[in-house]
């Protein structure tokens, strides 16, 4: 090793002292131009981040915007049933492409890869994480506005795979009313923090429910304290959820681009705007 002259820029050397951050980011096909990549993520698994996605891309797709959707979730993807998409993707020499869902939407899921649907992926971190590298780098994904990330739970490999690998220009967080959850989601809020990759805010899924019969509005998973943890966290809320039977029976037919009404219409708008 020679001597260290503290001139990391021209230093092929990789020690502990070097002062400039390495870029992990890799190109993605080239076939492929794709405007913003907005990650969906919480830290903790059955907040919704799923529906959040799906939800988000299907209402910047009614702005006439070319949307995708990179499911990252490998060992337990939803995207593709939520668009009612259940055919394989198909590839040449030129790379992976997605399944296109009924409204125009890009779709890239493992589980348009597996014979079956419900086969389990038994993998380790590094492979998983691999894959969802490639979702990036082999997909022809075409020229998209926006491409959504659905993002698996916690903050282990794959958020930091995606974190690292995608140019992310914002991540989108779930949470839900529980203080477990708020103290889980903090642990995401401040991944992103560490990673240098800007929290646009956050959704709270299950917010309250709606009597159909008097229109009062019940906190059923008890009350919220997004405004406290928003504050604490010095993000921004873009919206509160309600618990609607229709979203759910929407996912279950994969009609989620017709739902209506789109509870993150407003979101979308934001952030196009």
């Amino acid at each position: 090793m020679s001597e260290c002259t503290h001139d990391c820029a021209s230093c092929g050397e990789s020690c502990g002292e070097r002062s400039q951050p390495q870029d992990f980011r890799k190109p993605c096909n080239p076939l492929s131009k794709i405007g913003k990549v907005i990650a969906v993520a919480s830290g903790k698994g059955g907040v919704g981040k799923s529906l959040v996605t799906s939800s988000l891309a299907a209402a910047m797709a009614a702005r006439g915007k070319k949307v995708g959707v990179l499911d990252a979730d490998i060992t337990g993807p939803s995207i593709p049933k939520a668009f009612g998409i259940h055919e394989h993707a198909l590839g040449d020499d030129f790379g992976i492409y997605p399944q296109r869902s009924k409204g125009g939407i890009e779709v890239m899921s493992l589980n348009l890869l597996t014979e079956n649907e419900t086969d389990p992926i038994i993998w380790r971190g590094p492979v998983i994480a691999g894959t969802v590298t490639q979702f990036w780098t082999d997909v022809v994904w075409g020229d998209l506005d926006y491409l959504f990330v659905d993002m698996p739970p916690g903050t282990g490999d794959v958020p930091l795979t995606v974190f690292q690998s995608l140019p992310v220009d914002g991540v989108v967080v779930v949470t839900t009313p529980q203080d477990l959850v708020s103290m889980i989601v903090t642990k995401a809020v401040k991944m992103c923090q560490m990673m240098k990759i800007p929290v646009l805010g956050l959704v709270e899924n299950y917010s309250y429910f709606r009597c159909p019969d008097c229109g009062k509005e019940h906190a059923i998973f008890g009350q919220s304290n997004l405004s406290e943890l928003a504050g604490e966290l010095a993000v921004p809320i873009l919206a509160r959820l309600p618990i609607d039977p229709a979203v759910a029976a929407a996912c279950d037919a994969g009609t989620i681009e017709t739902l209506s009404p789109n509870y993150l219409s407003e979101v979308a708008e934001k952030l196009d705007g």
